[in-house]
């Protein structure tokens, strides 16, 4: 890493930046819609569900296709840069990669994942053996479809899910951040469409505005989620209340963990964290590849890549028999929401990947970020998932009564807890993702930070005011009882209407800056 790097984050760490540079109109809006969401939860949860429900049914019917396209279409161009000559173009301004190979992954791996990728790799295999997805119409937990179950998580977590978080978008943002001197911020994702208009005029503030809204909405609910999961995993394993005492304890304890981290910045806290959560992972899964049933996992992965790959354009464009505009039902339940969720957090985690990015090729972050780290999360999906269907298929009910009402926490707790040393796997598991979530807060609030201050390195007060703030919205939130959370996680998708319009352009702006970048090597 280059001094001057040091020698920012140890300004910033020391709290020497100036909290005048914040962008006073998009801090009042974004904290102000904040703090009128959580208090009409507390006034009024019903009236609140209402309007999320009707607004979420609207964004899933209308808007539905159009990220499935975004998200396709974002894969496939990404791909094409891989193979094109100004793909060896190395971003950021340095001639050397800032973090060496394995942080740099450590920190991008613990994005997706974290935002609740413990519990959804136990739950959503399950959730398809046991119901499966009308794409295919196999017949429910049975053998046959063990592979259709785990392509279809594959497809939620997988290629699409992945390349949305800046396969394009973070290309774009270190070529005008670091090369022409565009602000750090979403609204310069617009530039090619506006102008300077998109930078200084009223466009980028809404741009602005609704990403980090977007992105505050996808990090509170995993933080108000562990907080939930937690709690009951303590009350499962040391009879410990599942009380709000408890949750808020959980929460708190988290929040203090990642406000530490993002206050230290991405040289110390972030990547340390992200370092030891990979590690504790890469501990994890090779316990269960050992101790769980191996071939059974290993078949399953196979197959279930096997059924991806030649299902995965008929299955990224499933519409349902509903048609194109009709009830989304399943799919936006499933397919839709996820998109949602994970289009909430494109934008900003392409500043983030952006920011950790710089003297690596054009080349090797869209191969990390569309290949490499789906395929790991896919085998990650299948090692823990693919162990409950397992158990699922030689004791039926082993796993499915616990997970009977959709019960996340319960499935991964009956999931480790039928392995060999089950007690001391399943604390385990609940530390992994803590501190997985922690890994989104710490990073979450640092790009939050950079949006909003518009500099690379933010101001403390900035970090800190935002990471706490999250923490109190998940426990207000958590307050008004698990429907608070359930409410937010739906609004995720309600804002990515507005955040998938600011992605657009990187589908064909990406690849001028890869082509030129061609042209300027000949």
């Amino acid at each position: 890493m280059s001094d001057t790097t040091h020698t920012q984050d140890a300004r910033a760490a020391h709290g020497s930046g100036r909290t005048h540079h914040i962008n006073k109109p998009l801090f009042a809006i974004t904290g102000g819609f904040i703090a009128l969401f959580c208090l009409v939860a507390l006034y009024d949860l019903d009236l609140l569900s209402s309007m999320v429900d009707a607004s979420f049914a609207v964004s899933a019917k209308y808007f539905g296709l159009y990220w499935q396209l975004l998200l396709l279409a974002t894969f496939l161009i990404g791909l094409v840069l891989i193979v094109l000559p100004g793909s060896k173009a190395l971003m950021g301004n340095l001639s050397t990669p800032e973090f060496p190979v394995f942080q740099w992954g450590a920190m991008i791996m613990c994005t997706l994942l974290a935002g609740g990728g413990v519990f959804w790799a136990a739950g959503e295999p399950m959730a398809h053996f046991l119901s499966t997805p009308p794409y295919f119409g196999a017949e429910s937990a049975t053998a046959e479809v063990v592979a259709p179950a785990l392509a279809q998580s594959f497809m939620h977590w997988g290629f699409l899910a992945w390349a949305i978080l800046g396969a394009l978008t973070t290309v774009m943002l270190m070529h005008y951040h670091y090369e022409k001197g565009l602000p750090m911020a979403p609204r310069t994702l617009l530039y090619p469409l506006f102008g300077d208009a998109a930078i200084k005029g009223p466009i980028g503030l809404i741009a602005d505005a609704s990403c980090i809204i977007a992105v505050v909405a996808g990090t509170v609910g995993p933080i108000g989620f562990l907080g939930l999961q937690v709690s009951y995993g303590l009350n499962a394993l040391f009879g410990l209340p599942d009380t709000f005492g408890t949750q808020a304890a959980v929460i708190l304890g988290l929040v203090a963990i990642y406000t530490l981290s993002a206050a230290t910045g991405l040289s110390k806290g972030i990547q340390i964290l992200s370092r030891f959560n990979v590690i504790l992972a890469a501990l994890l899964l090779l316990f269960i590849l050992v101790a769980g049933p191996t071939g059974f996992i290993f078949q399953s992965f196979f197959s279930g890549m096997t059924t991806y790959i030649t299902d995965f354009f008929g299955m990224a464009l499933y519409r349902g028999e509903a048609g194109v505009f009709g009830d989304p039902g399943w799919l936006g339940w499933w397919t839709v929401f996820f998109w949602g969720w994970f289009l909430g957090y494109g934008p900003l985690m392409a500043m983030f990947i952006a920011r950790i990015s710089r003297g690596r090729s054009i080349r090797s972050i869209v191969i990390m970020l569309s290949i490499i780290a789906p395929i790991v999360t896919c085998f990650w999906f299948t090692i823990v998932g693919g162990t409950g269907i397992s158990a699922e298929l030689s004791n039926q009910g082993a796993i499915s009564s616990a997970f009977e009402g959709f019960n996340l926490p319960a499935a991964l707790l009956a999931i480790t807890q039928s392995l060999p040393a089950g007690f001391l796997v399943s604390v385990l598991f609940l530390i992994l993702t803590t501190v997985f979530v922690a890994t989104t807060g710490d990073s979450m609030t640092y790009v939050i930070s950079v949006a909003m201050s518009n500099e690379d390195i933010p101001s403390l007060p900035v970090r800190i005011f935002w990471g706490i703030s999250m923490g109190v919205m998940a426990l207000i939130l958590i307050y008004t009882g698990s429907g608070g959370i359930s409410k937010l996680q739906s609004f995720i998708v309600v804002t990515a209407v507005p955040v998938s319009l600011v992605l657009l352009p990187s589908l064909w702006d990406a690849l001028r800056i890869t082509l030129a970048k061609g042209r300027e090597a000949n």
